[in-house]
């Protein structure tokens, strides 16, 4: 177990499990813990032991967001400084990972809490977990790439809806919605969103973040662009160990044995 400030992370059978820890604030970001877990993420980017992610709260609760207390502090970091050097890193290291990422979210995900959630590549949600765009509560506009992945979760008009008003979207709801892929009950969480994140990384994850960047690039791209990017990417993933090893244990009608590679 490596532990930073705000941040512990360890790696079990391939998966890099991290873990927001500052319980006594619902993992409430600081200065410290964001970027100690820009630091955990290059090391899950960088390390060739890790194919999944998890990321997790301890505690009873994801994350309350950003620390208030530090962000009113007369001698604290000003607003730029906290989405330029502190959340936008924590996303695009999220995005550009060559590796699934998943958010177990244990409990109340709220403003970047939330949106952090959000970025990851799949939620998994715990019975009591909740999303909360709480922003408009203090008077500011949801960020940490919230904007962009809400409204395409569950569609612009009620996007701007919770977004605006701050309502509470419980568990059920999230699963509901598209937010959350998998719900599972508070006693067996952990264990659960465990076992789905060590399936990921068994997995061709070569194949499994070309798909990732295949798919933010659609944002953007027209069809025909699309279909070039789905060429290029494909050409890629077919060059792989593990196109190789999947056709092979299709024929030889085995279970594969994935590399990454």
């Amino acid at each position: 177990m490596t532990e930073l400030n705000g941040i512990k992370y360890e790696l079990k059978s391939n998966v890099c499990i991290i873990y927001l820890n500052r319980p006594e604030v619902y993992n409430s970001f600081n200065r410290e813990m964001s970027i100690s877990l820009q630091k955990a993420l290059y090391y899950c980017q960088e390390s060739i032991d890790v194919r999944a992610v998890m990321i997790t709260g301890i505690g009873r609760g994801f994350s309350a967001g950003q620390d208030l207390k530090e962000a009113i502090a007369v001698d604290g970091p000003t607003m730029e400084t906290i989405l330029a050097e502190h959340y936008n890193p924590i996303i695009r290291r999220i995005c550009s990972m060559s590796k699934p990422v998943v958010a177990a979210v244990n409990g109340v995900a709220a403003g970047a809490g939330a949106n952090l959630a959000l970025a990851c590549d799949i939620v998994l949600v715990s019975n009591s977990a909740s999303f909360i765009q709480a922003f408009s509560k203090i008077g500011l506009i949801p960020d940490c790439s919230g904007t962009f992945f809400l409204p395409r979760l569950i569609g612009l008009q009620r996007a701007k809806a919770y977004m605006m008003t701050g309502e509470k979207i419980d568990s059920r709801d999230a699963l509901n919605l598209g937010i959350a892929f998998k719900l599972y009950q508070d006693e067996e969480f952990f264990a659960s969103a465990f076992e789905f994140t060590l399936k990921l990384a068994v997995m061709p994850t070569k194949a499994l973040a070309l798909t990732k960047k295949a798919l933010l690039l659609s944002q953007d791209n027209n069809l025909e662009a699309q279909l070039n990017t789905e060429l290029e990417l494909q050409l890629q993933a077919g060059a792989s160990s593990d196109f190789k090893e999947g056709v092979a244990a299709f024929l030889e009608k085995r279970a594969p044995v994935f590399t990454g590679n």
